[in-house]
């Protein structure tokens, strides 16, 4: 049995439906160079591509 990468789980979540979800990038700073819709849309998790969910996931088993 393999441990699970700790790193990962800081950084991703799980769906109950198996969706790998990451939070959207360019959020940590120049942020004043975006419009308001630019910085409250970055608030939201993203779906993760199926070919990089399938890796994330072999990483959390």
């Amino acid at each position: 049995m393999k441990k699970t990468r700790k790193s990962i789980t800081k950084r991703f979540k799980i769906t109950k439906t198996g969706k790998v979800l990451r939070r959207a990038i360019g959020t940590n700073h120049y942020l004043c160079k975006n419009t308001g819709k630019q910085t409250r849309q970055k608030r939201k998790w993203v779906e993760l591509a199926k070919p990089d969910a399938k890796k994330i996931k072999s990483l959390l088993s």
